[in-house]
């Protein structure tokens, strides 16, 4: 078998499913990429065991019938990553042993028989919906940073994918903020369903999206989410688990409004976050009419104080906040102005917004300082 492709090609399609190979196995098959030829159309597929991502490369001499094998990813994609530009890629198969050449260089690289190759089963599907690339980039934007990491609460280390009849809303939290973003859309249609995608699923799938109106087919079964896009499919297993309710998490009485330029209290923040505790981050913020000031110390006893401008008439409120977690939403914030909902001194801070048909929530609980 002897195949030969555009390099660029070729080499998009290894970046796509090299993301979710681990590069240290238990099992050497999962190291590899999974090749399969079929006509004029190389598969290109990477699996975890948790994840599994398939790519399609069009293929532009073909010298053989269809065929399916494995090679080394990391080294295959160093080494197309690593050609010049342009160029053309031969592989050519003989045995166990791959033949890979491009002008004058020549690589063989091992294979591995394709047969003992994993595959996640993508036979059940329960419920299925269509989206934007850029709509379900945007949701991802507005939530992926408040997910868990290594949380022993193993369900928080993932994304809550809600679907109902009015709207698919997706949710983060690790116990001390929360975000979520919701599409509106009828899908009274379909069978309403909660899943937790694993966090380094949602990342890998972030890479996926483009700033593209195209279409994007989400496919949810009892134990995997398929994510179905023009040349890729990406599957990923699911977190089994019973997700808090976060609908308990976001206050419903933050009556007391906080207006202020977005751009100014993000470089504000940015360097009270300097002198900030390194463990901690906390800063305190006190709100008084039109004035805002926010107070950092870290163990060494150094200061800082910055006051700034806001639309504000009301009692002095005095509150603290992990400051990271302030600039992770306003970061994610696109909106001229933002407004901080509270309540007291005590309560979690509430920063709505709402772009096109796809709605945001943040809460932030406060620190004691």
């Amino acid at each position: 078998m002897k195949l030969i492709l555009n390099r660029e090609h070729f080499l998009k399609g290894l970046q796509t499913v090299a993301g979710v190979i681990e590069k240290r196995q238990t099992m050497p098959i999962l190291g590899n990429v999974l090749l399969q030829v079929n006509g004029h159309h190389l598969t290109l597929t990477g699996s975890d065991l948790e994840i599994e991502s398939r790519a399609q490369v069009a293929i532009d001499q073909v010298d053989g019938e269809a065929f399916d094998i494995t090679l080394p990813a990391q080294k295959l994609l160093t080494i197309v990553r690593s050609l010049p530009e342009g160029i053309s890629v031969s592989l050519d198969f003989e045995g166990q042993r791959c033949t890979l050449k491009a002008g004058r260089s020549l690589f063989k690289l091992s294979t591995l028989p394709a047969a003992d190759y994993p595959h996640l089963d993508l036979s059940r599907v329960e419920v299925a919906l269509q989206m934007s690339h850029t709509q379900l980039k945007q949701m991802l934007a507005q939530t992926t940073f408040a997910m868990a990491s290594q949380d022993v609460r193993f369900y928080l280390n993932g994304m809550l994918f809600d679907v109902s009849p009015q709207a698919l809303r997706l949710v983060a939290t690790d116990g001390h903020r929360l975000s979520t973003a919701a599409l509106e859309a009828d899908f009274a249609s379909l069978k309403p369903m909660q899943v937790i995608v694993p966090r380094k699923g949602i990342l890998e799938l972030a890479k996926l999206l483009l700033a593209s109106d195209e279409l994007v087919e989400l496919a949810f079964a009892k134990n995997y989410l398929t994510i179905k896009l023009a040349d890729t499919v990406f599957t990923c297993k699911l977190i089994e688990g019973r997700y808090p309710d976060f609908r308990r998490v976001i206050p419903e009485h933050n009556d007391v409004l906080v207006t202020t330029d977005r751009e100014l209290m993000r470089a504000t923040l940015q360097r009270a976050a300097i002198l900030s505790n390194e463990r901690f981050k906390g800063v305190r913020m006190v709100i008084e009419s039109n004035l805002l000031t926010v107070h950092a110390q870290n163990t060494e006893q150094d200061e800082s104080n910055e006051d700034m401008a806001i639309d504000y008439i009301g009692d002095k409120i005095e509150i603290g906040f992990n400051v990271s977690y302030l600039l992770d939403v306003i970061q994610a914030v696109k909106d001229e102005h933002i407004v901080l909902s509270l309540k007291d001194s005590s309560s979690s801070c509430l920063i709505a917004t709402t772009d096109g048909l796809i709605s945001t929530q943040h809460v932030v609980m406060p620190m004691r300082l």
